[in-house]
């Protein structure tokens, strides 16, 4: 085997070289007219003549340090493709690896490509492949997703990470070797938006995660004393002569369904609909803007949402978007505190959206007309009109707008917003937000304001995050998700880290103290109390072999919140429910993560301690598990599982509350790259005591009504859900889809004795992308 790496090493010493590690990161990549077949083989002549990028550097647990597995990157372009050729030595044995589905290779070795078409070092697209060249793809944004320690908030401690709702349209081919893995990939023109002059640069990094050693290597020296991962980049210089060519794609699809449910007469009966005959356009304009269309889209998810339970009953849940049409661009239309959000949408008879940049600002603009069940009164079609727009200010700042229109017949909610991301000195980093709202609802407008200021420090050792935002009880977003209005906001989060050698036991440590506090609107408005106050004390540490493993202390103290109690009365008399003041707590969590090992990964956390009892507003002993684990018996067959517990116990007796549990279990089988086999099964148990005021009186709880009162009784619910799909997707466009949906009602929770089907659905779906 040493014989071979010194083989591959020798055949490309004719080739331009480039490393990082020597800041060698201005890269003119040679052009030829030729393409290359895509077969996962670097023999073709044309690649001894393409630049190659070496000298990777560690970047996460701790940055600074040379790889420790070599990897080799050759890069040239043609007319309408450039083209890349990856080599990743690993001396250690056999890479961990997958023939998953796509954008399920992020538990295998992968190398990421990520490429700044407009050489902004604001975002970047992302390209990536396993071992065997299965892909993942997505876009990175500057300050966006970025992980950070700790259950709740906690200081950062990771890079950006990639959104991966857009799928683009590239070649890859790989095999494994004696010495690591080769793998070869050709990415379209067509595929990408890019600036209208030539010649241009592009940003260009590469990124390779080695899963045996929890290690994240970097071929641009990147440092984690920055505020931005994707802007620290090399360049591509000199790209010219590059021709997308015509760019318009034709996406037929067909949708059929019979969907079933019991009869008061007749049993169980079968509804079959009409097919539903649809379709999607997608024209790029020029180089750096395209128009999508789509008319009577089937917006049908194949795989449900993942179960939630909510905790805090003043926060709403968010469920991400699934849907292709909106994940195309949808970088494009991201906003602080997720005042677009695209489920608002939820069955448009068409829509239409462009996206691209325009002398130099980023341009997001979508319009949709909305069935008329999604109304408040459902004789009306809600039409939507929603406009982001970015601009670059210097290397790594940014100013941006948007607009959202939601009509409804005689009744509108509008919202306008300015926001701006400005970064200094490299390490630091300042976020500003400031919208309005202007709503009409029966003839009554009202406007109101939201505003956010958020400061980052992101030095190597040492850290900052604060906040201070604030959103209007008045407040409305009928185009974007909010999960909690009529509050201000206000946090303040030190860090510091220290970093082992290498090979040491521990290769990074980070502690945390969040200060925390929280007013209702128009306390803060009129200068009155905190609500809640929370002091959490964090520990996170990455262990050598990619564990992680984590701790905090939680002292917390809630206020009693009026309006979310109105309603709640006691005895049969209806006498008022006034609640304690306040709610103090103290708990600790513990959390673990494994190394992704070849066959097996997982992670967790435990909560417990005292806490706020909300069915109730009194004091509780609470606990929370969380468990995600997965396993991979084979290449092709994975199975991931996912628990989460959360039980209320009342501290005066120890009696039940609420005990909630969602068991959620997915297996999926890989019969081929573009064919595979999934069951996905969810339980979800929730069960609820009768409620009594069991911090004052102990009398029994009542619920006004509009003309009486009802027992606040016990209840329980065992829902239980099956999905089942056949999927081929060879491209993204191109699929067909049969499948399964099932939803039950079990006795007693998770016996599976006495199961009651309410309701299922059988569904084919074909879709073909012509690409012209």
């Amino acid at each position: 085997m040493f014989l071979a790496v010194c083989a591959l090493l020798h055949c490309c010493d004719s080739a331009p070289t480039y490393s990082g590690r020597d800041h060698q990161v201005d890269v003119q990549i040679p052009r030829f007219e030729a393409d290359a077949t895509i077969d996962g083989d670097l023999a073709d002549s044309v690649w001894t003549h393409a630049a190659r990028l070496t000298g990777f550097s560690q970047y996460a647990p701790n940055d600074g340090l040379a790889a420790a597995d070599s990897t080799q990157v050759l890069v040239w372009y043609s007319a309408t493709a450039i083209y890349f050729g990856i080599r990743a030595f690993e001396l250690h044995g056999r890479p961990t690896m997958t023939l998953a589905n796509r954008d399920q290779i992020f538990d295998d070795d992968n190398v990421q490509i990520l490429l700044g078409t407009f050489h902004d070092g604001k975002r970047a697209s992302m390209f990536a492949v396993n071992p065997v060249g299965v892909q993942g793809d997505g876009s990175l944004i500057e300050g966006a997703n970025v992980t950070a320690s700790g259950f709740i908030g906690g200081a950062v401690v990771g890079r950006e990470q990639p959104d991966l709702s857009p799928d683009f349209v590239f070649q890859s081919r790989g095999h494994v070797t004696e010495w690591g893995y080769e793998v070869e990939v050709r990415i379209p023109f067509k595929s990408l938006r890019y600036q209208p002059r030539q010649p241009q640069d592009w940003r260009l990094n590469i990124v390779r995660q080695v899963k045996h050693s929890g290690v994240e290597d970097s071929w641009f020296p990147a440092r984690r004393a920055n505020a931005t991962f994707v802007g620290q980049a090399g360049n591509l210089v000199g790209l010219n002569g590059m021709h997308r060519g015509l760019v318009v794609d034709l996406n037929p699809e067909a949708t059929g369904k019979a969907s079933g449910a019991p009869t008061p007469s007749r049993g169980y009966q079968y509804d079959v609909g009409d097919p539903q005959v649809g379709g999607n356009v997608r024209w790029g304009v020029s180089d750096n803007l395209t128009l999508n269309g789509t008319i009577k889209p089937d917006f049908s998810q194949v795989e449900s949402d993942a179960g939630q339970l909510a905790f805090d009953p003043r926060q709403a849940l968010f469920f991400p978007e699934k849907r292709p049409f909106f994940l195309e661009g949808s970088e494009l239309f991201q906003v602080p505190q997720n005042l677009i959000y695209t489920r608002r949408i939820v069955q448009p008879i068409a829509a239409v959206k462009l996206t691209g940049t325009s002398f130099g600002t980023d341009i997001g603009l979508l319009s949709a007309v909305d069935q008329k069940f999604a109304s408040a009164t459902g004789t009306d079609n809600p039409i939507f009109t929603i406009l982001r727009a970015q601009k670059s200010l210097g290397r790594d700042s940014r100013v941006g707008l948007a607009y959202t229109d939601r009509i409804e017949g005689g009744d509108y909610n509008r919202v306008a917003e300015v926001d701006s991301r400005l970064v200094f000195k490299d390490i630091y980093g300042l976020n500003l937000q400031l919208a309005g709202s202007r709503t009409r609802v029966g003839g009554v407008t009202t406007t109101a304001p939201l505003w956010l200021s958020q400061f980052t420090v992101q030095h190597r050792i040492w850290g900052l995050r604060s906040l201070f935002a604030g959103i209007s009880d008045e407040f409305r977003d009928a185009s974007g998700f909010i999960g909690r209005a009529g509050i201000v906001h206000s946090y303040v989060d030190p860090s510091y880290t220290t970093y082992g050698g290498s090979g040491a036991l521990l290769q990074r440590f980070t502690g945390d103290i969040v200060v925390d506090g929280i007013w209702q609107y128009q306390n803060f408005i009129h200068g009155r109390h905190l609500q809640d106050k929370k002091l959490h004390f964090n520990g996170n540490a990455a262990l050598r072999g990619g564990w992680n493993v984590g701790a905090g202390y939680f002292v917390e103290s809630f206020g009693y919140d009026a309006a979310l109690y109105a309603g709640y009365r006691l005895g049969a008399s209806g006498a008022p429910f006034t609640g304690q003041p306040t709610i103090t707590n103290g708990e600790y969590i513990v959390q673990i993560g494994t190394p992704q090992w070849k066959h097996f990964s997982g992670g967790g956390y435990f909560l417990q301690g005292h806490d706020e009892n909300f069915f109730e507003w009194a004091s509780a002993d609470l606990r929370l598990l969380s468990v995600d684990v997965s396993y991979r018996p084979t290449e092709r067959l994975r199975n991931t599982v996912s628990y989460f517990w959360q039980q209320v116990n009342r501290r005066t007796d120890g009696s039940l509350v609420n005990v909630g549990r969602v068991l959620r279990t997915k297996l999926e089988y890989q019969l081929s790259r573009p064919l595979f086999v999934r069951v996905v099964g969810q339980y979800v148990q929730d069960k609820t005591d009768s409620l009594r005021d069991d911090s004052r009186t102990g009398a029994p709880i009542f619920i006004q009504g509009p003309d009486s009162l009802t027992r606040a009784a016990a209840s329980h619910s065992n829902l239980f859900h099956v999905d089942v799909l056949l999927s081929y997707q060879p491209v993204p466009g191109t699929v067909v889809f049969a499948g399964y949906g099932s939803n039950t009602v079990d006795e007693e929770a998770f016996r599976f004795r006495g199961l009651t089907r309410t309701d299922d659905a059988f569904f084919l779906k074909l879709s073909y992308l012509f690409r012209l």
